[in-house]
């Protein structure tokens, strides 16, 4: 299946349930250069070598400008020009890096993506977001421009670790508590083994996030207002990930976790659906409990790019599928962090 939607800033091909090895239908492959996460290029050598590639190191430390220049130097090497097309081949890491390269090499050339995570699948590939790190700070360097296509291949997950196959579902977790009272439903009666072990099923619900988040992007892609949404769990997550340099889903899962419980004072959210996305949570082995280091997470908070002097726009829930942007002070939310201090361990 594939179908085209375009945005401002582009127009973006997605092509389902399709093989790697038919990418040269879709792109001039021989005008290509792929930027390949290590890991993804040693487990699938056979895929990659016939192919002009750049390997990097996915780590978050490496979304960096000293990143940039060896990318660069490298893309400069093997005279990539302006028809030059750079295809990310990995989560969300590679996604983003090669979304910021591409839209500054030469003032901008192609790029497309190849996502191998669930959570790159399912979120990070999609919405034409691409960022670098600065210091404690994420994506605080930034651009916003559509690949010219994303191309899945669910095969790559079959050597996805078990943690990563979580990552994913702290995304999924949050288009349900956005948009998608079924969706909840569905994941509320089953667990990673089911999807794991059902493909149909998780290609079904990639696409399904896909068009959640599509749906949104089409509407405000600068994010001046309903995109704020897709922050969900993020904004303290976000320094959470920082601080206590937790997988980014997990980091996401305690973010949606302290968000329900700060709804709970400021948009009436019922306890009861904070213990059902409690459960959800913990049923995709993610946390919905830690031992925070809260000073430090507040300092990382107040330096977020969306802050302003005293507060920041907040994704809360009045119900499941009933989110509101409130802007909440930074005491209110210090406040509901000592309060629920999540102690303990995951």
């Amino acid at each position: 299946m594939q179908y085209s939607l375009t945005f401002p800033s582009g127009t973006v091909r997605y092509i389902f349930q399709s093989r790697f090895e038919e990418l040269s239908r879709f792109t001039d492959t021989e005008n290509c250069i792929f930027l390949v996460d290590s890991k993804v290029a040693g487990l699938h050598t056979n895929l990659i070598s016939n192919h002009r590639a750049i390997t990097i190191t996915a780590e978050e430390t490496q979304k960096s400008l000293s990143q940039l220049e060896e990318v660069v130097a490298q893309l400069l090497k093997l005279e990539a020009h302006r028809q030059t097309t750079l295809i990310g081949v990995g989560g969300g890491i590679t996604t983003d890096l090669t979304g910021f390269i591409a839209s500054t090499y030469m003032r901008g050339i192609p790029f497309g993506f190849v996502p191998t995570t669930l959570l790159g699948m399912a979120d990070a590939a999609i919405g034409g977001k691409n960022g670098l790190n600065l210091g404690l700070q994420k994506n605080l360097l930034g651009t916003i421009q559509q690949p010219t296509f994303i191309f899945y291949d669910t095969r790559f997950l079959a050597t996805l670790p078990p943690g990563e196959w979580s990552n994913g579902f702290a995304e999924i977790i949050k288009y349900a508590c956005l948009f998608d009272n079924a969706l909840f439903e569905e994941l509320s009666l089953h667990d990673l083994a089911y999807y794991q072990n059902n493909s149909e099923g998780l290609q079904l619900l990639i696409e399904r996030c896909v068009d959640w988040k599509n749906n949104i992007v089409l509407s405000d892609e600068k994010e001046n207002n309903k995109r704020k949404l897709l922050n969900f769990g993020h904004t303290v997550g976000h320094a959470i990930e920082t601080v206590h340099s937790l997988p980014h889903g997990a980091a996401v899962a305690l973010g949606i976790a302290i968000a329900c419980r700060i709804s709970e004072t400021h948009s009436g959210l019922a306890p009861a659906i904070t213990e059902r996305l409690q459960s959800l949570l913990n049923r995709y082995n993610l946390p919905s409990s830690y031992q925070l280091r809260i000073d430090d997470l507040m300092q990382v908070l107040k330096m977020d790019k969306k802050r302003t002097a005293t507060s920041i726009d907040y994704i809360l829930l009045e119900d499941i599928a009933k989110p509101l942007i409130k802007d909440l002070p930074f005491s209110a939310i210090q406040e509901a962090l000592e309060n629920h201090c999540y102690a303990g361990s995951n």
